[in-house]
């Protein structure tokens, strides 16, 4: 055990903090964790976690603090305030591993939008309402379902839609929107615009999901973007004049803190030959993403940059045993239908057993991840 020696003493703090600053992985992170008490202690401290989560998105220097809500009332520890500033760092550490894994992971994704707040303006309210691009089909009841912006005889005036999404946080990956073609109007004209960019961020008004924010649809043109915060804009995309469900794949996964998402329509290019005004109509919109809640919240600010940032460890749990439970469940219907002999009992084993990644210091606490 004499030639024994710790990798990061030889190395020095200094160059083991630059070789560490090249891991891209939080599982790589994760697993330098567990090599050994010294080394978790070196991630944590070195906030390595927190670190490659702003490096994979920027929005996560929006979180001022985090603050851990659990339905198990913990006594308050009287003790010296470095046992504290540990117990601190150890959480922002599981929170941002957490957080960085979900911005990696292809899993759990699906359309997060849930509500249509308004839109900048409206043709025909009720009839031609932002309401119908939530619907994903084209016709309901025998009746075209889509949005109708207000005519323009300048082709250059925008549009805007906005939604509320499924949670306060969500990591969003893309976003769909198709154009709505007018098949009972002369030569099946189509009503998109030539470019589309996004915002996200959260409301200044109430952070409930009253109906003060979404009666606010007919003819409001450009009066709502005052009501909001954006913490992330995204480049403009140029739309094709397609009657197709156009995917607009952001350069990288964004953090929409707040769960608002606006759809800025830009340009014109159709005429309605009625009366000669360019319009743009939308019959669909899908925001693709990983809704973080119920493991995460935000509490948000007024002021952009200042967001406390919620880890519910009890969800945590619950989440975990949803992942375990389909192997669980499977090699109990093998048990069930007598044909467990015929399996290798190691390695069902190895596929049951939980993942642990920590050698923490008093052995009670785990990160698991997939």
């Amino acid at each position: 055990m004499e030639n024994c020696w710790d990798l990061l003493e030889w190395l020095g703090p200094d160059t083991s903090t630059t070789v560490f600053m090249f891991l891209d992985d939080p599982a790589d992170i994760v697993r330098a964790s567990a090599v050994s008490r010294s080394w978790r202690r070196f991630v944590i401290v070195s906030g390595f976690s927190k670190n490659l989560c702003l490096r994979i998105c920027p929005e996560a220097s929006n979180f001022t603090r985090i603050t851990e809500v659990s339905s198990s009332q913990k006594a308050v520890k009287v003790g010296p305030s470095t046992a504290v500033e540990w117990e601190s760092l150890e959480r922002e550490h599981k929170v941002y591993t957490y957080l960085s894994y979900c911005l990696v992971s292809p899993k759990g994704k699906r359309n997060c939008s849930i509500e249509a707040i308004s839109a900048s303006s409206t043709d025909n309210y009720p009839d031609e309402s932002i309401l119908n691009t939530l619907e994903p089909r084209e016709e309901v009841d025998a009746r075209p379902s889509y949005w109708s912006s207000g005519g323009e005889a300048d082709p250059g005036v925008p549009e805007t839609l906005t939604y509320r999404l499924v949670s306060k946080l969500c990591i969003i990956d893309e976003i769909k929107v198709q154009p709505f073609q007018a098949f009972f109007q002369l030569d099946d004209p189509i009503y998109s615009a030539k470019s589309v960019r996004f915002r996200m961020g959260h409301s200044r008004l109430s952070q409930g999901t009253g109906t003060s924010v979404t009666e606010g649809y007919a003819n409001s043109h450009g009066a709502a973007n005052d009501n909001y915060n954006w913490t992330y804009v995204s480049p403009e995309f140029p739309m094709v004049q397609e009657n197709v469900l156009q995917s607009f794949k952001l350069p990288r996964p964004v953090i929409c803190i707040g769960g608002i998402v606006q759809i800025e329509l830009l340009g014109r290019v159709q005429r309605q030959a009625t009366d000669n005004l360019y319009y743009i109509c939308v019959c669909h919109v899908q925001v693709i993403g990983r809704p973080l809640s119920p493991v995460l919240d935000v509490d948000v600010s007024e002021a952009v940059g200042h967001s406390v940032l919620k880890y519910f460890p009890d969800a945590s749990a619950v989440e975990n045993q949803a992942r375990d439970f389909p192997l669980h469940a499977f090699a109990a219907r093998i048990r069930h239908l007598g044909a467990w002999s015929g399996w290798n009992q190691e390695i069902l084993n190895v596929l049951l057993r939980p993942v642990t990644v920590s050698d923490d210091e008093d052995g009670s606490d785990e990160d698991r991840f997939e």
